[in-house]
C-alpha cells in the first residue's frame, strides 16, 4: 500500500524555559534550567517545595477575560501554542477546506487544578452539591483539542489521546497515520499539561517519584546523574502542525522536517516502574525504525525519555544498546527534562520541537546537571552532558514512556525531495 509522506509545517511552544518556540529553543541550546522554588501555593507542608513552571504567562494575551474562567490552565497552555504553530503554519479554513484539518491533542491527566479548586469548595459547603457548570468541561481531556477545533473551525477528526506520558507522542503517532492514508490533509497535535498544583504535587510525592533537592532546584533534574533522586515536575505544551508532503508543496509551505513514523508499546509488567531490562522501550524502538522504513544506523541522535530516576534511566539506556548495538556508541544521547523538567503528557511534544530545533540548527541540546558518573550506566555510550553539541543531524528518535507501562516513540528526519 502506498501512503502519503508526512512533514512538520509548523511550530508553537509554552514551556518553563521560554514561552515561545524561539525563546525555547534559545534556552535548551544554552543549557538553562527551568526549575524553581514553587509560586502558586504554600509548600511549606509538602516534601518538594519546587518545580519547572511556566513563568509570565498572560492568558490575556490569547483569550477574552470572560473565558478565562472557564478553561482549565491546560486548555489555556493548549490555545497560546496552538495559536503560534497554525500562525507559523499559516493554516486556516479560508485557504484549505474545514473537513480537511483534524485536532489530536493530549494530555495526561487534564483539569486537575479545577477538579481540585471545585472540590475544596464544595467541602466548604454544608454538603449541598453546589459545582460550577463549567467543573465537567474544564476538567475532562478531550476538552482542549474540542476548544481548539472552535477556535479555528477545523471539522475534521477530532480527540484526545492519553496514555500518562507518552500521550502526545501518540498524538502524533495517530496524526501521522491519518495522514499518510489519506483521511486528512492537516492535522494540529500536540499536548498541554498544568500540574505543578497541590495534588499534582502531593499524589507524586506520595509515589516516592519526584526530587526533593530543596536546596538547589536548578540542579535536581540530572538525569543518568549518580546522585539523582527523581524527576522534577514541569508544565506547558507543545503543537505540531503535520501536514501531507504534496497538500505542503502545492501551497508552498515551509518545512521544518519530515515524520518518517513511530508507534506505541507496552511493557506489561508494572504501574509506575520500568521493565528493568527495557522490553518494552526496545520494542517500542524497534518497531518504530520498522514503521520508518530505517535502520538503527540512521539515527544520528536519540532525545530520550530520561526523567531522572534511578530506575527508568538504566533501563532505557539498555533498551538502547540491545537496538543500536554497536552503533549505540556512535549517536548522540541526551535528555531535555534536565531543563524543562517532566511535562507529563506534554512531554513528546516539546521534545518533538527539540528534535526538529535540532536538524534544522545542527545543535544538540544537553544533558545539564551531570556531576558524577554512575557506575552502572554504560561508559561507551554517547551522552551529552552538560554543553551543546554542534553536529549535522538528520535523523532523530525520541522517546515517551507512561505510568502503566505506555511506550511511544517518534521518528523525525530532515526533509529531503
Amino acid at each position: 500500500m502506498v501512503t502519503k509522506r508526512v512533514v512538520v509545517t509548523g511550530l508553537g511552544a509554552l514551556t518553563p524555559i521560554g514561552n515561545n518556540v524561539a525563546d525555547y529553543w534559545a534556552s535548551l541550546s544554552k543549557g538553562v534550567s527551568g526549575a524553581m522554588l514553587i509560586t502558586r501555593f504554600d509548600t511549606s507542608k509538602f516534601k518538594t517545595k519546587f518545580a519547572c513552571e511556566v513563568k509570565n504567562f498572560d492568558p490575556t494575551l490569547f483569550i477574552d477575560k470572560k473565558e478565562i474562567r472557564r478553561l482549565d490552565p491546560f486548555v489555556q497552555y493548549a490555545i497560546a501554542c496552538s495559536d503560534e504553530a497554525v500562525a507559523d503554519a499559516d493554516i486556516s479554513i479560508e485557504k484549505i477546506p474545514a473537513e480537511r484539518i483534524g485536532v489530536i491533542w493530549a494530555s495526561g491527566i487534564g483539569g486537575i487544578s479545577s477538579f481540585y479548586q471545585d472540590i475544596v469548595e464544595q467541602a466548604k459547603g454544608d454538603g449541598t452539591p453546589r459545582y460550577n457548570p463549567f467543573f465537567i468541561p474544564r476538567v475532562i481531556v478531550d476538552i482542549a483539542a474540542g476548544h481548539l477545533s472552535m477556535r479555528y473551525g477545523f471539522r475534521g477528526i477530532n480527540y484526545a489521546t492519553v496514555s500518562a506520558c507518552a500521550s502526545s507522542n501518540h498524538a502524533l503517532i495517530n496524526a501521522c497515520d491519518i495522514i499518510r492514508l489519506g483521511k486528512a490533509d492537516v492535522i494540529l497535535c500536540g499536548g498541554s499539561e498544568a500540574s505543578v498544583n497541590e495534588p499534582g504535587i502531593g499524589g507524586f510525592n506520595a509515589l516516592h517519584a519526584l526530587s526533593t533537592r530543596n536546596d538547589d532546584p536548578a540542579t535536581a533534574s540530572r538525569p543518568f546523574d549518580k546522585d539523582r533522586d527523581g524527576f522534577v515536575l514541569g508544565e506547558g505544551a507543545g503543537a505540531l502542525v503535520l501536514e501531507s508532503l504534496d497538500h505542503a508543496l502545492a501551497r508552498g509551505a515551509k518545512i521544518y522536517a519530515e515524520m518518517k513514523g513511530g508507534t506505541g508499546t507496552a511493557d506489561a509488567y508494572h504501574l509506575t516502574a520500568p521493565h528493568p531490562d527495557g522490553l518494552g522501550a526496545a520494542n517500542v524502538m524497534k518497531f518504530s525504525l520498522e514503521d520508518a522504513q530505517l535502520n538503527p544506523t540512521d539515527i544520528d541522535y536519540i532525545n530520550v525519555h530520561g526523567t531522572s530516576t534511578p530506575l527508568g534511566d538504566i533501563a532505557e539506556l539498555k533498551a538502547i544498546r540491545q537496538v543500536f548495538g554497536d552503533h549505540a556508541s556512535k549517536l548522540h544521547i541526551s535528555s531535555t527534562k534536565s531543563m524543562t523538567g517532566h511535562l507529563l503528557g506534554a512531554t513528546g511534544a516539546i521534545e518533538a520541537i527539540a528534535s526538529i530545533m535540532a536538524i534544522n540548527h545542527g545543535i544538540i541540546p544537553p544533558t545539564i546537571n551531570h556531576f558524577t558518573d554512575d557506575p552502572e550506566i554504560d561508559p561507551t555510550l554517547n551522552l551529552i552532558f552538560n554543553q551543546a553539541v554542534k553536529k549535522e543531524i538528520n535523523t532523530v528518535l525520541s522517546n515517551t514512556f507512561g505510568f502503566g507501562g505506555h511506550n511511544a516513540s517518534v521518528i523525525l528526519a530532515r526533509y529531503n525531495t
